[in-house]
């Protein structure tokens, strides 16, 4: 059994959408983020950063006592790794995905977080700080249009947890001031993950 440690953010999504994905047990700890149930000692001795996601898991590969982890991606690479979904065993393809899965966590969920915070959440507007992630969330989507006109998916022929890490951060196109039009190859990839029955389960459970 996977012990889930949730919200609804971009980064706990993907989690659920890899477990859905992947047809594992699993059972959500809900955490107020709003109300700062992400400080509570119980919580902070699985996630020492405070933010959620945050797993433990009960059965882990080696048989030995529950495996607890924190950090959205390397949660994801426990779970493909534990379950042999969604990550190719095939060497290119296998360290293809890995890099779109690093890209997602070192640059593109980061700065369309900032972009977030500056446009919507900041209790002043800052011009340059506006300007500047916005400026490079159009950069970062260029890219992964560049990467998903050249192939149907993140890591190459097949659906992975590169896609799953990257999808939630688009949910969120309009707050980013990001018209997905501009980004055909992005909407299409966007659209074809949107209407999987495991995005349902999650997004409308």
């Amino acid at each position: 059994m996977i012990d889930l440690w949730y919200a609804p953010t971009p980064n706990g999504i993907k989690i659920a959408l890899f477990l859905e994905e992947a047809e594992m047990e699993y059972r959500i700890q809900r955490i107020n983020i709003s109300k700062g149930e992400q400080f509570r000692p119980d919580f902070l001795a699985i996630s020492p950063n405070n933010k959620i996601p945050a797993i433990t898991d009960s059965a882990p590969p080696d048989g030995g006592k529950p495996v607890s982890l924190f950090e959205s991606c390397a949660i994801l690479l426990y779970l493909a790794e534990k379950s042999g979904k969604l990550l190719s065993g095939e060497l290119r393809e296998r360290h293809v995905t890995l890099q779109w899965l690093f890209w997602q966590a070192a640059g593109f969920g980061p700065m369309l977080s900032q972009n977030h915070h500056f446009n919507h959440v900041a209790p002043q507007a800052v011009p340059y700080a506006i300007e500047r992630f916005q400026v490079e969330t159009q950069r970062l989507y260029g890219v992964l249009n560049r990467r998903l006109e050249a192939s149907p998916w993140l890591g190459g022929a097949h659906y992975s947890i590169a896609d799953i890490a990257t999808w939630p951060w688009v949910m969120n196109h309009a707050h980013q001031r990001i018209p997905l039009a501009d980004y055909p190859a992005v909407k299409n990839w966007f659209e074809r993950i949107r209407t999987r029955p495991a995005v349902e389960r999650v997004l409308h459970p």
